[in-house]
């Protein structure tokens, strides 16, 4: 399995080709869910080969965006499809590559160990200090305008939103909470 080969290609192709408009899908979104998805999978304590697994969904999870805006974890499990194979990858190695890819779709429906973490991964900033710098990506690449519909909005997927992990659970739990309450402040 060519693993740094499949992780370089896909990284560099996100780097370079997608608009500067992505204000959050970005590089640096996909450098920090395949950095949580690490840490949750370390901490988890899954097998070298489900880390090698978790850490290629984690790196082609929103590469779905070079294509389409629409639908783009089918887009990044197509491309995952295409790629992976010339790379050593299995059909059932990329089976469960996509598994993870499409469980980060929202709302997260997680089926498995592996697709857990790497769901609890794509939203680990939801319980962290850099929750509002993030946050204000999102609100640029969406284009919105008004910060009271936003945080309306904020407040509501933060209410859904559950982490799956127990890591995730203790690690960003009690930060999120906290987080809620602040844009809840904000609303007031």
């Amino acid at each position: 399995m060519l693993f740094e080969q499949a992780r370089e290609f896909i990284l560099n192709k996100i780097e370079t080709e997608l608009p500067e408009t992505f204000f959050y899908h970005n590089i640096d979104h996909t450098r920090d869910v395949r950095s949580a998805a690490e840490v949750i999978g370390k901490a988890e304590h899954i097998s070298d080969a489900d880390m090698r697994l978790l850490l290629i969904a984690a790196c082609y999870h929103d590469s779905g965006y070079l294509v389409s805006l629409c639908e783009h974890e089918i887009e990044s499990c197509k491309l995952a499809e295409e790629h992976l194979p010339g790379c050593g990858f299995s059909k059932e190695e990329i089976k469960k590559i996509c598994g993870m890819i499409m469980a980060t779709r929202i709302p997260q429906s997680p089926k498995d160990h592996l697709e857990k973490i790497l769901a609890d991964a794509d939203l680990d900033y939801l319980g962290r200090d850099d929750f509002f710098e993030i946050g204000d990506k999102i609100y640029q690449e969406w284009g919105l305008t008004d910060r009271d519909e936003w945080n309306e909005m904020q407040v509501k997927f933060l209410e859904e939103h559950q982490y799956f992990t127990k890591t995730a659970l203790n690690l960003r739990g009690p930060k999120k909470r906290g987080n809620l309450e602040k844009v809840r402040a904000l609303l007031k």
